[in-house]
């Protein structure tokens, strides 16, 4: 609502700038969350202030610069004024006479939406407080109708608009943090029920094949009622529905336990096409067909979203979150939280983590002036500019200006002065843009995502010709040796890394007998309905010397064809560093896949050094070693491959990566595993995967290498290749990441046109001046990435943050990080910034060390 403010200027000031007032198009962009430069709000004590001409948001410290830079004058003040609600009292008190509603009961799993998770437990009510303010003098004036009608049509317009910002996420939202949207199973429609003459009653269910009583479902083909599947706890069922399917290929069943009188319930398709959760239309005729009244059912069990929701509510989520503990808050510079957009926690924490980095701080937050003045509002998308997002980003993390004491309640009024965290809504719409799993409000890898913000980060970086970029620090080189198990000679490739990938070897656990014992008791436990203490559990204890010897040793490659001797034998592979860099950062590969290929996390503690040495994974000299024989360049070929034979392209086999991408692994990586294992099947892929998951670029999107082969050299016919026409379109935009005409041609022609692959070969290609030389096949030779400057130095590091993931997979979860500041540990989880008391570095996912000076 509107209400009026004080000290309002007389409205007939403002007609000779009536003309500078434009009502907005349609086409036009509002931004009325935040301003351009900060993080400020309407919400923020100072209001947000909108140019009625451009229709520019900027807070109070930011709008006379504005001012003076354009000139322009006139601004819509938008203030939104937050009061708390007051709960009503209880309705056992004198002079009450409404009782507390019963809380909400969370239905989704989602954050921040309706029937998910309340990210704040206190209810809020809202009170708009717009005008008119003309600068330089910061005049007010009401919004009435003594307005001239210009300004009156402008100002209601941008009011009603909506934002830019929410039109943005609005393009980009696929879906909230629920896992998959379900779909109608298309077996529904006409699915065939058997007339055996079997009727359900409306309770006292058992499974059919063993004593089960609980976790049963109904198949709606026969009316089998057989129980469900075992889960990794060893909790569930026996899998008996799973064999009835097996044996009777009868597709759909209904958890018993779910029916509720509105006809609705669990439905799971064991289809091969299928295989997950569904929707039947026909549910209340199928149960019919049964005997079963849905009317009168109730629901007597959870759902498979309320099991999952349990689940990650609980697992680890005490210990990593340190919830025991009366956390004490910190303020100040250094100490803003970042504000949950719905499952945006893997993005807060990575983006915490990395402005600690004094690289990252010099590219971003120490040239934030010179970044902002550099901004020119006639001729640019200011909410596209990456390092514009970065900064503004980076700085308000820094400055302490959004991380102030608890914010204070005015007593009478009830209004709420102060906040504390950033919504970064515009950073989240920018870097997500376009991607298949950034883009929505799922939750994602954090590992993954730390890639992909690297690989945007060079490629905006790139086109501002920026070479010295923040994540060099990174960085560093690693070089691969490949002895041929038949000829024993030699051949090295040189690549450079973002992070480094550890095995967790779990079969080197130190409390193994502990743990079996442990297990023990919780299958007696749950044999008799008790659930054991949550800090009675006991996890697997790995050290880290383990998975570092195991990233150590040679790993041996069988059914490798020697490109010397032509036989078939085996290859030995070893990885060793050339040079260290000032941070590194270590990923834990915490997931896998069980044996009924269903992802899920290894429940491990590993144990994380504050300081760790990691001068045995030094090689001093590049290259050949005294006594070693090369691999001559002309024999070498991929792993496996036989030189000087073509084969036939080999494209990934569309139902193998449906299948893998159902598992929650991203779709690029899995076409490559379908195409390195040569469409040879599910289970051939998913080893590939399991292997290969860590790879920097595994989510990379794939490029199919005998494409390349074939644009580089015209399959065998130099006519057609000379005659390649690119598309105009495509060239123009692969420029505006920063590369020359004749390498985005080139880029083009390689990929068979692909702008997507034609991309992705530039930046694996990036000193290829685009001349119509031959190109060798992708990965097959050193890496051309030794023109970065990478840094080198000691071998030595110590701990300074890790991000912690609460969660049975990275598809559902929680994810915070801690920081060593100023000699104490801190835990961020989400705008939430205390100190840390239990600082959980065992239960870590990715690990960032600081290199020690010598």
């Amino acid at each position: 609502m509107q209400v009026q403010v004080q000290d309002f200027a007389d409205a007939t000031m403002l007609s000779p700038h009536a003309g500078r007032a434009r009502i907005p198009e349609q086409r036009d962009k509002i931004f009325k969350d935040e301003c351009f430069f900060s993080f400020d709000s309407p919400e923020c004590e100072t209001g947000l202030y909108v140019c009625m001409e451009k229709f520019y948001g900027f807070g109070r410290r930011y709008v006379e610069d504005y001012h003076k830079k354009t000139g322009r004058t006139l601004f819509l003040h938008l203030r939104r004024i937050k009061k708390e609600i007051e709960k009503p009292k209880d309705a056992s008190s004198e002079d009450s006479t409404v009782a507390e509603p019963p809380a909400e009961k969370v239905s989704r799993l989602a954050i921040g939406v309706e029937g998910g998770f309340d990210i704040d437990t206190k209810k809020f009510e809202y009170e708009d407080r717009n005008c008119i303010v003309l600068l330089p003098g910061f005049q007010q004036f009401r919004i009435d109708d003594k307005l001239p009608t210009m300004i009156s049509m402008c100002a209601n317009a941008i009011i009603q608009a909506e934002s830019a910002v929410r039109k943005r996420e609005l393009e980009e939202a696929a879906g909230s943090w629920e896992g998959e949207q379900l779909v109608n199973s298309k077996y529904a429609e006409n699915l065939q029920q058997l007339d055996n003459g079997v009727k359900v009653p409306p309770r006292g269910w058992k499974c059919g094949r063993c004593d089960k009583t609980d976790n049963l479902w109904l198949n709606l083909t026969d009316g089998a009622i057989n129980c469900g599947r075992k889960n990794f706890d060893g909790s569930g069922g026996n899998n008996h529905a799973v064999d009835h399917y097996v044996e009777m290929n009868y597709p759909l069943a209904v958890k018993l336990g779910t029916i509720t009188s509105d006809g609705k319930a669990d439905v799971f398709s064991y289809a091969n096409e299928e295989d997950n959760m569904v929707l039947d239309p026909y549910l209340k005729k199928h149960l019919a067909h049964f005997g079963i009244n849905v009317s009168v059912m109730e629901k007597a069990e959870k759902s498979m979203v309320e099991l999952e929701i349990n689940i990650n509510k609980e697992y680890e989520f005490s210990t990593i979150c340190e919830s025991g503990a009366q956390l004490v808050p910190v303020y100040g510079p250094g100490y803003t939280g970042m504000k949950n957009l719905g499952n945006t926690c893997y993005m807060n924490s990575v983006m915490q983590v990395l402005f600690t980095l004094p690289k990252f701080q010099e590219q971003y937050v120490k040239t934030a002036k010179d970044i902002f003045e550099s901004i020119n509002f006639d001729n640019a998308a200011h909410e596209d500019n990456f390092t514009l997002q970065m900064t503004k980003l980076g700085s308000c993390l820094m400055n302490g200006d959004y991380s102030t004491e608890k914010p204070e309640i005015a007593e009478k009024s009830n209004e709420v002065k102060g906040d504390n965290g950033v919504k970064p809504v515009m950073f989240k719409n920018l870097i997500g843009r376009g991607h298949p799993e950034f883009s929505g409000k799922q939750q994602q890898d954090a590992q993954e995502f730390y890639l992909h913000l690297l690989t945007v980060m060079e490629r905006e970086n790139r086109k501002i010709g920026q070479t010295h970029q923040a994540f060099h620090s990174l960085q560093f080189k690693v070089e691969d040796r490949l002895e041929c198990g038949s000829s024993k000679q030699v051949s090295y490739t040189s690549r450079v890394e973002d992070y480094m990938p550890l095995a967790i070897p779990v079969d080197q656990a130190t409390n193994e007998e502990e743990y079996k014992a442990y297990e023990l008791r919780k299958q007696d436990a749950d044999a008799k309905g008790v659930r054991l203490l949550p800090e009675d559990k006991v996890r697997r204890h790995i050290p880290f010397a383990a998975c570092l010897q195991q990233f150590c040793s040679d790993e041996i490659i069988e059914g490798y064809l020697s490109p010397v001797t032509k036989e078939n034998t085996f290859a030995q592979k070893t990885i060793r560093f050339r040079t260290f860099p000032d941070h590194l950062m270590i990923q834990l590969k915490k997931f896998d896949i069980d044996e009924r290929w269903q992802p899920y996390k290894l429940d491990v503690e590993v144990d994380m050094p504050d300081e760790i040495d990691l001068g045995c994974l030094r090689k001093s000299t590049d290259g050949l070693q005294p006594g070693e024989v090369a691999i001559p360049e002309g024999e070498m070929a991929e792993q496996g491959g036989n030189p000087g034979q073509q084969e036939p392209p080999i494209i990934p086999d569309p139902e193998i990566v449906r299948q893998l991408t159902d598992m929650g692994f991203s779709l690029e990586g899995c076409k490559k595993a379908a195409f390195h294992t040569k469409n040879a099947g599910v289970e051939a892929a998913m080893n590939w995967v399991l292997e290969h998951s860590g790879d920097p670029d595994f989510s990379f999107p794939f490029v199919n290498p005998s494409d390349a082969m074939v644009g580089a050299t015209g399959s065998g016919s130099d006519a057609a290749s000379s005659a390649f026409v690119p598309d105009e379109e495509s060239v123009n935009q692969l420029i505006n990441f920063g590369f020359t005409r004749p390498q985005c041609v080139k880029a083009l022609k390689c990929t068979t046109g692909n702008m997507e692959r034609a991309a992705d070969w530039l930046f694996n290609h990036p000193d290829d001046s685009g001349e119509d030389a031959p190109l060798a096949p992708q990965g097959t030779s050193s890496s051309t990435a030794t023109s970065i400057p990478l840094s080198d130095g000691s071998s030595k590091y110590k701990l300074v943050a890790f991000i912690s993931h609460m969660g049975t997979s990275t598809c559902v979860g929680h994810y915070v990080c801690h920081i060593l500041k100023e000699g104490r540990w801190v835990i961020y989880n989400d705008e939430h910034v205390a100190l840390s008391e239990k600082t959980p570095k065992k239960l870590g996912y990715l690990y960032l060390y600081e290199r020690i000076s010598n």
